[in-house]
């Protein structure tokens, strides 16, 4: 079978050919329908994600797939079973074995490609902002990097909750998109950040994917008690938080990792994808995928994210 592995961090990851892997207890075989990227593979590639297995290893963090084999001890999910998961690695291949317990069922109309690309953005904007933030109806949210993986899905997740939500992204195609997503109001990320979010009246809570420059720019537009997420860092720039002006503005800087939740409060993750999954199901969400290319693009597809290039997610499937 073909997977897209990490052979060495000092190189390339490359399309190679492997043995088909076994369930042990408690896991699953699945057919790999769709695998939805991230930024975190590109971390990974390089070695530089706090969760990188050791090389060789397979990319994809990702996966909707379909159950073929159960491994000991495994009742469910059944053998034929759609299920999605984030499975830290393994997504970027014909198949692979993963926890039978990390499986969530697939409803039947959710199309594979939005299965697999919609558990950790959504996720992650969902729980950013309803436990983290606790984000408000009538508060103003300022979303950097909107038209990205995660920022647009807080586009959706701030306009569901209530919130105005000012979208900043660059280029007028990247701005449509966030119109598209129902932002009230749009910023180009080259304008003056700071003058264009206070002249909308400033920002009660910053949802911050970028970090750097615009960081820097969204802190100064900050409302009194305002809440900055901060949810990575797609400039390669990790801000510097000036505390006094913290202390002064009473602001508070929120740092959020999803995939925390696993190890420490799964039943918090769990019953927010639920909720995201029921807003999807009532056509409160409109997943945006800009791109779906097959495995042995998978070279361009990881550098659609490393340019920018990408709006919404990139998925990847088998064939």
């Amino acid at each position: 079978m073909r997977a897209y592995q990490v052979l060495s961090h000092e190189k390339s990851p490359e399309l190679v050919d492997i043995v088909e892997p076994k369930p042990g207890r408690g896991e699953v075989l699945l057919e790999i329908l769709a695998c939805g990227l991230n930024f975190a593979d590109l971390l990974m590639a390089k070695g530089t994600y706090q969760e990188t297995p050791p090389a060789p290893f397979t990319l994809g963090l990702e996966v909707c797939g379909r159950v073929l084999e159960q491994g000991e001890g495994v009742s469910v999910p059944p053998v034929g079973a759609r299920v999605a998961l984030v499975g830290g690695s393994g997504g970027l291949a014909e198949r692979g074995v993963f926890p039978a317990a990390a499986c969530r069922a697939v409803p039947d109309a959710m199309p594979d490609e939005v299965a697999a690309g919609l558990q950790i953005a959504y996720g992650t904007s969902h729980l950013a902002l309803t436990r983290r933030a606790q984000l408000r109806a009538g508060e103003t949210l300022v979303v950097l990097g909107a038209a990205g993986g995660v920022g647009l899905t807080a586009v959706e997740v701030g306009k569901a909750l209530g919130a105005k939500v000012i979208a900043v992204a660059r280029g007028a195609d990247k701005l449509a998109v966030a119109r598209a997503a129902c932002a009230d109001h749009l910023i180009d990320a080259s304008a003056d950040l700071t003058a264009a979010i206070k002249a909308l009246g400033g920002a009660d809570v910053v949802y911050d994917p970028v970090g750097g420059a615009a960081f820097d720019a969204a802190f100064r537009a900050c409302n009194r008690e305002a809440r900055i997420l901060s949810i990575g860092f797609a400039s390669g720039d990790v801000p510097k938080i000036p505390a006094n002006i913290l202390m002064v503005k009473n602001i508070t800087v929120i740092g959020f990792y999803w995939g925390g939740y696993l190890t420490f409060a799964p039943e918090a993750q769990r019953d927010s994808l639920s909720e995201v999954m029921d807003w999807y199901a009532a056509g409160r969400l409109k997943p945006h995928i800009s791109h779906v290319l097959p495995l042995e693009r998978a070279e361009e597809a990881l550098a659609l994210l490393s340019e920018r290039k990408a709006t919404g997610k990139v998925v990847v499937t088998p064939r």
